[in-house]
């Protein structure tokens, strides 16, 4: 049996929202073996993407939730590949601002596991940044995917529509700080952390969110 690994790759591009628009570095996250893989978050370069797969059969397009910059790429890779986008239900607003008349292929739920190359990752609901944000944990590989929900720092932005600050404090809480302390945080953007690293700063990020 092959091994699992994580590969990464950082693309870059923008993120719009609001009227406004940034210019966005991305962490691509693939997660498989020599055979297969799963994508988290198709940002700004599906051809990219594509080479970074190498050939692999590509089995989902994971959304950690639905800003364009973690979602733009995702339709063509989708094309290219014969995968499935899949997205939490709650973000298809947000979906529909970047991809009107395309609609995602299948839908994520809490507690739904994904399996690829014989390894499970549990979807979280993890809502605050955005309504559908989800995390994937692997308990396998001691790693979640957290997208904009947690940072090393911090919780996500939710200073923007579609955000709400007392959720994502209760997502992280409850859902991201109950792992085990030693699981590593990957992120979608920056460096990646532990839960351990960041768990007990969750009462400062209180403060400084009111």
């Amino acid at each position: 049996m092959s091994t699992v690994r994580v590969d990464h790759l950082t693309t870059s591009g923008t993120f719009s929202l609001d009227g406004g628009t940034w210019e966005v570095d991305n962490n691509v996250w693939i997660v498989g073996d020599e055979d297969e893989a799963l994508v988290v978050d198709a940002a700004h370069d599906a051809d990219a993407i594509a080479r970074a797969l190498g050939g692999r059969r590509l089995t989902a397009i994971v959304c950690t939730h639905a800003h364009d910059d973690h979602i733009d790429a995702a339709p063509a890779l989708a094309e290219a590949t014969g995968a499935p986008v899949l997205l939490h239900p709650d973000d298809r607003p947000l979906w529909d601002l970047t991809h009107p008349g395309r609609a995602p292929d299948g839908e994520l739920a809490d507690g739904r596991t994904l399996t690829v190359a014989g390894t499970g990752l549990t979807v979280l609901h993890t809502p605050g940044h955005a309504p559908g944000a989800v995390c994937l944990y692997a308990p396998a590989l001691g790693t979640v995917f957290t997208g904009d929900t947690l940072f090393a720092g911090g919780p996500g932005a939710t200073g923007r529509s579609f955000s709400h600050f007392p959720t994502i404090i209760d997502s992280i809480r409850d859902r991201l700080l109950t792992l085990p302390p030693e699981t590593v945080v990957r992120t979608g953007h920056g460096e990646s952390t532990t839960i351990g690293a960041e768990a007990p700063h969750l009462q400062e990020w209180i403060d400084r969110g009111h």
